[in-house]
C-alpha cells in the first residue's frame, strides 16, 4: 500500500528533474547560440535562429540528448554550421568545432546520397538534404549523445 503511495511522489519527481536538467540544456543552448527559444516542455525544446534555420532539442532521460538544425535551402551558409556546432557543444560537451567539421563532411556526403552519418564517439553527427513539395530545397542536421562515450 505504501508503495502504492509512493508512486506518484517518484514519478512527479522524476518528470521534475527530468524538466530541470531540459530546462538547463535549453538555457545552454541559448547561452552559445544566441538562438531565441519557441517552445519549452519538459522534454523537448524548439529555437529560432533566423527565418530560414530553427534548432529542435530533445532532452533525453537519464542523459542522452540530441538538438537538430534546420535550415530552408540546399547550401547553408557557414553560420548555420557555427550555430549548429555551438548546439551541439551545449548538449553534449563535445568540440563546437568538431562538431561543425563533422556536419560540413556529412552535409558534403548527404548532397550525393541523401543522408550521411559521422561518429564523434561520444555523438553521431547525422545530416540529410531533401526537397519539400511545400518548403522546397532543406538541409537537416543532428547532433545525438550516445551511450558509447569511447
Amino acid at each position: 500500500m505504501r508503495a502504492l503511495l509512493l508512486l506518484p511522489i517518484l514519478l512527479f519527481a522524476a518528470g521534475s528533474a527530468r524538466a530541470d536538467e531540459c530546462e538547463s540544456l535549453v538555457a545552454k543552448v541559448t547561452a552559445e547560440t544566441g538562438a531565441k527559444t519557441d517552445q519549452q516542455r519538459s522534454d523537448y525544446a524548439t529555437f529560432t535562429v533566423d527565418p530560414d534555420m530553427t534548432m529542435s532539442l530533445a532532452c533525453g532521460a537519464p542523459a542522452l540528448s540530441s538538438v537538430g538544425a534546420q535550415y530552408r535551402g540546399a547550401n547553408p551558409p557557414e553560420a548555420y554550421y557555427d550555430t549548429f556546432g555551438k548546439a551541439g557543444h551545449a548538449v553534449t560537451g563535445i568540440d563546437a568545432k568538431t562538431i561543425t567539421e563533422a556536419a560540413h563532411r556529412a552535409k558534403e556526403t548527404a548532397s550525393r546520397m541523401r543522408h550521411s552519418n559521422i561518429d564523434l564517439g561520444g555523438a553521431l553527427v547525422t545530416c540529410s538534404s531533401m526537397v519539400s513539395p511545400d518548403k522546397g530545397p532543406l538541409t537537416l542536421c543532428a547532433v545525438i549523445e550516445h551511450s558509447d562515450k569511447s
